[in-house]
């Protein structure tokens, strides 16, 4: 690997070195779910259904604890090849109009099930492009949601929402503040022209810093920018030259994802040649690279993929022990309900998992009838809420604290989790973390390998109900 200036070394947290050690990454090189629930989305079961998410939404309504909202926009214009997300591609503009008359009667039929009494905290669009909507459409559905729902003041809200500079009008930006987004994320993946090509998404560096300056002149509170590492044609010096722009523009946070080639899965990614795929090898170098750098510019390593500056919310609500994972990845707002509104989206409601219908057809015969969409999800028995638990304290805080967990769930923690604690002890031997008698804490070459670690309290992977490829943990 070719050596790069990487800048000062990082004063505080894990260093590159203990965080990225090779021979341990290449000896627990497995796949693995990225557990933004547990259980996890392929144990959804058609069992749930509209019915069973009206009376839930109904029961809700009792509490007073926040809600959290996410809405889906899935429309692209055009396809990039690496994706995996849940889309539908055109360029017929026209097809948001409709698809917003669907929303908003979504958002009724919850709001009449749910009432208007618990605030919500949390806003999050994402896609698909959500910036598809013009600024028209956007302003109905932001004052649509308004209306309905009851939402915190802007300094004490999270409302984010997916970006994609390509498709921003010189207005966008200052429309998408004027309605109440704070938050703002940015898919960049790599700005190298040659790579760009190869998966169909040109993106200039010119247009991406202009948005994303606007952002910051609108007053957006925090910005992140995806990356991606092992996209077809990089390198490590091709992806430092984007690392040192993404660095310089310095966002609050960055997601460094890997791409998990699975064309059998995506099918836009068959028209990846594979051949211009970096090797395992090339991979590794080009995540090893970039979390030196990363570092280096003072960005914290937060857990799975993602960094933030150390006065980042995210970055201090796990200093806090307040991190908490769900669909959109990291958030700061733990004891959210989550109501998920449009085709495919997820909600979790009173300990339940609800996905929306996949199809148009099927989710507009619903909405239309002013019924839910709801085609599958999952009840979370007392043992899915336990190791729920466990799985998210270990993904969010590198450490687990048995006393606290069973004074919260009535076990014995040892007993209970006798095959895990077994299983651990050859990840201890190799310096992934230290068993105590009162808890376990993940040491800084286990970080990077949290998903191996949390695998072991995973009930379904262990009784193997799951047949499911997931993508590589590294």
């Amino acid at each position: 690997m070719t050596e790069l200036n990487t800048g000062s070394p990082h004063s505080s947290g894990a260093g590159a070195a203990s965080l990225f050690n090779l021979e341990l990454i290449k000896q627990y090189d497995q796949a693995g779910p990225r557990y933004t629930s547990y259980p996890t989305a392929p144990m959804f079961h058609e069992g749930m259904n509209g019915k069973i998410y009206a009376e839930t939404l109904k029961k809700a309504a009792k509490s007073g604890s926040p809600l959290s909202i996410y809405i889906h926009i899935p429309f692209c214009n055009t396809v990039c090849y690496y994706c995996g997300c849940n889309k539908i591609v055109t360029k017929q503009y026209e097809r948001a109009e409709p698809y917003l008359q669907l929303l908003l009667k979504e958002i009724d039929l919850v709001a009449s099930h749910i009432g208007k009494s618990r605030p919500v905290t949390q806003l999050h669009f994402g896609g698909g492009t959500p910036t598809f909507l013009n600024d028209d459409q956007m302003h109905r559905l932001i004052a649509h949601l308004h209306a309905r729902f009851n939402f915190v003041p802007d300094e004490e809200g999270e409302y984010g929402i997916e970006m994609d500079p390509r498709e921003c009008s010189e207005n966008t930006v200052k429309v998408l503040r004027e309605v109440g987004f704070n938050r703002m994320s940015m898919g960049v993946q790599d700005f190298d022209p040659n790579v760009q090509k190869a998966v169909n998404r040109i993106q200039s560096k010119e247009e991406t810093l202009r948005v994303l300056n606007e952002a910051r002149a609108c007053g957006f509170k925090s910005i992140n920018i995806d990356l991606m590492y092992g996209l077809p044609l990089q390198t490590v010096e091709t992806f430092d030259q984007t690392l040192s722009t993404i660095i310089e523009f310095s966002p609050d946070r960055i997601a460094l994802f890997n791409y998990a080639h699975l064309p059998h899965m995506f099918m836009p990614q068959r028209r990846i040649n594979t051949e211009d795929l970096p090797s395992a090898q090339q991979k590794l170098d080009i995540l090893e690279h970039s979390i030196k750098r990363l570092l280096a510019a003072g960005y914290e390593f937060i857990g799975m993929d993602h960094f933030g500056k150390p006065d980042d919310e995210l970055t201090l609500a796990q200093h806090e022990g307040k991190l908490y994972r769900n669909f959109q990845g990291y958030s700061t707002h733990s004891d959210c309900d989550l109501i998920g509104i449009g085709l495919t989206s997820i909600g979790y409601v009173g300990g339940n998992f609800f996905q929306n219908a996949k199809e148009m057809n099927a989710y507009s015969e619903n909405i239309n009838a002013g019924k839910f969409s709801v085609f599958r999800g999952y009840e979370l028995t007392d043992e899915d809420q336990l190791r729920r638990h466990v799985i998210m304290r270990l993904m969010c805080d590198f450490s687990l604290d048995f006393k606290a967990t069973e004074k919260l769930f009535g076990i014995d923690f040892k007993n209970h989790f006798i095959d895990a604690i077994e299983d651990l002890k050859p990840m201890q031997d190799d310096g992934l973390l230290k068993l105590k008698t009162d808890g376990l804490t993940v040491l800084p070459a286990g970080r990077m390998l949290i998903r191996n670690i949390a695998m072991l309290f995973d009930e379904h992977l262990r009784k193997k109900q799951e047949e499911v490829r997931y993508s590589k943990v590294i």
